[in-house]
């Protein structure tokens, strides 16, 4: 089964205010490619979300996909909190409803038709691939 490295990022001016999105797929012949794209009003977590569900429908049979992201709130999200937020009929344990349930739950499909690993990386630490992402979905947004 073929195999990739994914990075993504999301970003917004102001939180809600316009956004990006954005990742880099890592190939291991090393070939690389980018995409990104932008809304006019939305959140820096909805940009998260949307740059890894982006990523992983890019990819129409099954692969297995590293995906390095420096949000803590899409990697906890999707890895710990996810599980319980489905036996709480998506309420948080505030019984509040979780924030962005529509992407959680279509992150949640199709992360089924691959073999995913989450990494979490260190924001702005000079990782090439995470800065090159989070460049991507700010300069996304300028578009």
């Amino acid at each position: 089964m073929d195999k990739v490295d994914i990075y993504t990022d999301g970003s917004c001016l102001g939180n809600p205010g316009p956004g990006g999105w954005a990742f880099i797929i890592k190939y291991r012949n090393g070939n690389i490619k980018e995409f990104s794209g932008s809304e006019k009003y939305t959140t820096n977590n909805k940009m998260e979300l949307t740059a890894a569900i982006k990523a992983i429908k890019y990819f129409k049979k099954k692969i297995i996909i590293n995906i390095y992201t420096d949000s803590k709130y899409l990697k906890d999200g999707i890895t710990i909190w996810i599980k319980k937020w489905k036996l709480n009929g998506w309420k948080t344990s505030n019984k509040k409803n979780v924030k962005n349930s529509d992407l959680w739950k279509l992150l949640e499909e199709k992360i089924q038709d691959h073999e995913i690993h989450w990494m979490w990386v260190k924001g702005h630490d000079e990782n090439i691939f995470n800065e090159k992402a989070d460049m991507l979905a700010k300069k996304a947004i300028e578009s």
